[in-house]
């Protein structure tokens, strides 16, 4: 499925399975795009589903087909021939399971980070995929940040030179998020008691790897990771759940606070990944990159390229927005800064999605970028468990990475 477009089509036929927060936010998006028509939607909670099929109504839609008769039911949903399109925006553990049955049954489909938990769940999409010729896409949003895709047309034109090393992180503090009795609260806590590495590799790595161009020249070869003491988790309950009847108290969180590690590629650079949403902390997903001729740096946006008149002097990115910005921001940033998912960037992920779609278009991202991003999960937590011993990455394109050119920031 590399380099494979989509078949076009007319109106896009979408279904989503998790119509909660995130579900729903990603409903908007799509409402607001010309060419989506939403026919069916899943979640076990009926007036999450409810909620979300008003929102379709209220657009002039047809009401949606609704499915909420259990954690299983979308796997009715998928059986439908009126989709040609699964979102799925569940908890974690069910965004493979979704994916795989929707492509079993003739579906594209497309996932909410990560696509999977494991080495096999990654191994398990990739041969879907390529046995059913359905896509199947990590809806990745920070691929398409302003920063994100100004940057990727600055690294395509040779502005940074030959890029050498990366810089990618998960860094939020979640910590009031994670302790709630609703939500994410109800799930997210889990992973911090079984595991112990990355768990959320995605929002820094997606972007780097796509000025990389991984799969597309260069592929990730090893890692080595390693954890710090657990402490967040553990304090922020004792500072602020005095009732030691609380079921929180029966947790034991095993994952350090703060996750770092360090891939190498084929090609020989390196990208430091890292994640920590226990501390307090400004946001951040680092999102940088040194060529041999300048570097980038995020957090905030701010560009160095050598022979700048003024010396080694940070310059900020909107310098430089006028020289290098994106068609896709050009053509449709105002209305995705009025619809204001993270700034803009839910909106041009859902529009670019659709313009494949409609167009025929081969999409930014494949399988092997869904695999390939979220593997650095499982991968970490080995390499945590052995003393930071080298994990080596699965090719999950099967010794094609290098036959793709590069990204373009063209689009169409």
């Amino acid at each position: 499925m590399l380099g494979v477009p989509f078949e076009r089509h007319a109106t896009v036929r979408m279904a989503i399975v998790g119509t909660g927060l995130r579900g729903r936010s990603v409903l908007g998006e799509l409402l607001a795009i010309e060419g989506v028509q939403i026919t069916a939607l899943a979640d076990v909670v009926p007036a999450a589903a409810a909620q979300a099929a008003k929102m379709v109504t209220d657009k002039g839609q047809p009401e949606p087909a609704l499915y909420t008769n259990g954690e299983r039911d979308f796997e009715k949903l998928v059986q439908r021939d009126d989709i040609d399109f699964v979102y799925t925006a569940t908890p974690w553990h069910w965004h493979t399971p979704v994916a795989l049955a929707a492509m079993k049954a003739g579906k594209h489909a497309g996932t909410e980070v990560p696509s999977g938990l494991t080495v096999d769940d990654c191994w398990a999409l990739v041969d879907m995929s390529e046995r059913t010729r359905k896509h199947c896409l990590l809806m990745e949003n920070c691929c398409y940040g302003e920063s994100e895709l100004t940057v990727l047309r600055m690294v395509r034109e040779g502005l940074f030179g030959e890029l050498l090393h990366g810089d990618a992180a998960y860094l939020h503090d979640l910590r009031g998020i994670l302790n709630e009795n609703k939500s994410e609260g109800l799930w997210r806590r889990k992973p911090h008691t079984e595991r112990n590495g990355n768990f959320y590799t995605t929002h820094g790595l997606g972007p780097v790897a796509q000025y990389m161009g991984i799969h597309r020249g260069d592929r990730f070869d090893y890692m080595v990771s390693m954890s710090t003491p657990e402490r967040g988790l553990s304090l922020y309950r004792e500072n602020t759940v005095p009732d030691r009847s609380d079921p929180k108290w029966g947790e034991k969180y095993i994952a350090g606070d703060l996750n770092s590690s360090l891939i190498k590629t084929v090609q020989g650079r390196t990208i430091l990944l890292q994640h920590d949403v226990v501390n307090p902390r400004p946001y951040s997903r680092l999102n940088g990159v040194q060529g041999t001729k300048g570097i980038f740096n995020d957090y905030p946006p701010r560009v160095y390229v050598e022979g700048t008149k003024g010396g080694e002097r940070w310059s900020p990115l909107s310098d430089f927005k006028n020289d290098y910005a994106h068609p896709l921001w050009v053509n449709v940033g105002e209305l995705a800064k009025q619809m204001g998912g993270h700034g803009g960037m839910d909106f041009i992920m859902c529009y670019r999605l659709i313009q494949c779609m409609r167009e025929g278009l081969v999409p930014d991202f494949d399988v092997y970028d869904a695999a390939a991003w979220s593997v650095p999960g499982p991968l970490s937590e080995r390499s945590v468990a052995k003393g930071s011993a080298p994990q080596k990455f699965p090719d999950f394109t099967r010794g094609a990475w290098n036959t793709l050119p590069p990204l373009s920031y063209k689009i169409g």
